[in-house]
Order: structure tokens, then sequence, then C-alpha cells
């Protein structure tokens, strides 16, 4: 295993015939071995990652790359080839408010081999969390949204510029309570990740675990997903659930019992994302074995 060079050519376009076999003869040719390969197709969409080694191959890394690039161009097909020994680190920014929980819990991950990100910067429309990001050592900006549409407007274009010089791979928004304005959310397409109390589409909008435990639903959650201007309507990525006892709990313990849950949810979407698990496709999140999944099976 130690003496292997692996590396991810990720594959994705129209579904049409003979894709595996143009890319498996492709890298046999170069003498790259193909250790595993797993595909599937989603609403006509086909999705490939294969993994290779690049040991014994007989010509050099940049003509592998650039080889792979043009039988994806004759297919109409984006091909990506990643090193899994050096998978880029992505950037990442985090948008927040004043509820520390989902930072806290990104803050932790942050520091860690399975991390494949780097939090580049902390975002706010308060200052109340910016002790947290000088313990991490993390850049942290606020500039306040105010509640006048002109003071709203002021902080979306703020942040907008800020996004835009800061280049993210990934946008978080870690209990960020604020709507993005259409402008943010087209900048940056299945690239933010909110996490949202309840399992949608039940219990959309503002208090949702109140809602909740007033209708007397004896199961509630949360869900991590792809922001979108509709609002809490994006591809979902991620959700799990928690009980209600009712007539036992009262709505603060149903409140804290999901604050600890939308910690950990946004942590694994957040996670898979980097890891490049998941595709969407047609408005859905579609998994895929991703570098990080192929490696825990070697």
């Amino acid at each position: 295993m130690s003496d292997k060079l692996l590396a991810v050519i990720s594959v994705q376009g129209r579904d049409q015939k003979g894709v595996v076999a143009q890319f498996a003869t492709f890298v046999a040719d170069r003498g790259v071995n193909i250790e595993d390969l797993e595909q599937r197709v989603v609403s006509g969409l086909f999705v490939m990652d294969m993994l290779v080694d690049l040991k014994d191959m007989t010509i050099s890394l940049d003509e592998l790359v650039t080889g792979a690039l043009d039988t994806g161009k004759k297919l109409n097909m984006e091909v990506k080839v990643t090193l899994q020994r050096h998978p880029r680190s992505k950037r990442v920014v985090v948008l927040a408010s004043k509820e520390p929980h989902c930072l806290e819990r990104l803050l932790e991950l942050a520091p860690t081999e399975d991390f494949n990100g780097q939090i580049v910067a902390i975002l706010a429309n308060h200052p109340l969390l910016g002790p947290l990001a000088e313990k991490a050592g993390i850049p942290f900006e606020h500039c306040p949204a105010g509640a006048s549409p002109e003071e709203k407007a002021t902080h979306m274009s703020w942040l907008l510029a800020r996004l835009r010089e800061l280049k993210p791979d990934v946008i978080v928004l870690a209990r960020y309570m604020q709507i993005l304005s259409p402008e943010i959310v087209n900048a940056f397409p299945s690239r933010v990740i909110n996490i949202h109390p309840s399992l949608l589409p039940y219990f959309p909008g503002a208090s949702p675990y109140r809602q909740a435990f007033e209708s007397g639903a004896r199961v509630t959650g949360c869900t991590a997903h792809f922001v979108t201007e509709q609002l809490d309507q994006g591809p979902i990525i991620l959700q799990d659930v928690f009980h209600i006892n009712v007539g036992t709990d009262s709505a603060e313990d149903v409140r804290q019992r999901g604050l600890t849950l939308e910690a950990e949810i946004l942590a694994k979407a957040v996670k898979f994302f980097l890891d490049e698990e998941l595709v969407v496709v047609n408005g859905k999140v579609v998994f895929k074995p991703g570098i990080s999944r192929f490696s825990r099976r070697k």
C-alpha cells in the first residue's frame, strides 16, 4: 500500500454509452491501474469516481491530467483529477450571528486531519462571536444588518464584496440569522450550506422548534441544505431527528436538544462537501464515493 500513488478521476456529465470503457482504456494505455470504481446515473446524469494507482504510469502527471480533460471534452463531460495524498484544502467562509453552537463545532473540527478545508474568515452581522474567532486564530469581521431595508442592503453589499475577495469554495451559514440576497445566492450556486431547525419541508420559517412543540409533534429535527432563492427550499443534504416527550418536555427542552443536533448535522454536511462526496443533480443531492471514502476502503 505504501508504494502506491493513488488518485481519483472524477467524471460527470450527460449519460451516454461507452464512458467507462473510454476512460478505462485511456488509463490502461498509460500504465495506470484501476484500484476501484463507482458509477451511477441519476436523472440522465452520469457520475463516476475512479480510484487509480499512478505508480507505474508511463507518462507525466501533467500529461495524464491533460489527456483526461481532453477525453472528457470529447464526451462533453466534466473531469477532475485529484491526488489522494494531496487533496486540495478548500477555502471555507463561515457566516454567523449570535448563537455559538454551530460555529463552535466547526472550530473544533477545523484543525483536525479529517477536515479537508481551511476556515479563512468568519463574517457576521453582530460582534458577539468575535472572541471565539480570535481564540481560534481566524479573521473575524462584522457589519450590522440593522432593521431597515437600507441597513440590510448595506450589509448584503458588504458581504458580497467580502465573499468575492475571499473566493470561498463553500460558504457555511452557522445559524446566520439573515436571508441572503439573490446576488449572493446566484454568485455561489450549490456552494452555500445552511442548517434549518426542522425536518424540511415541515415547519419552515421562524421559530420551528416552538412550532413543533405547540403542534404536539412527537418527532422533529434539523436539515442541512444548500441555499437557493426560495427560502428553506434548497436541495437537502442531511436530516436527523430527535423525539419530543409530549406532556413532559418544555419548549426550551426541545430547543436545547435541537441545538446540539444542529451543530453535528451541519458539520457532517460541510465535511461531505469538502470531501467531494456529493453532487447536486436536478435540484437533489446525490452522494458519491469521493476521495475520503475511497481512502477508508483502502
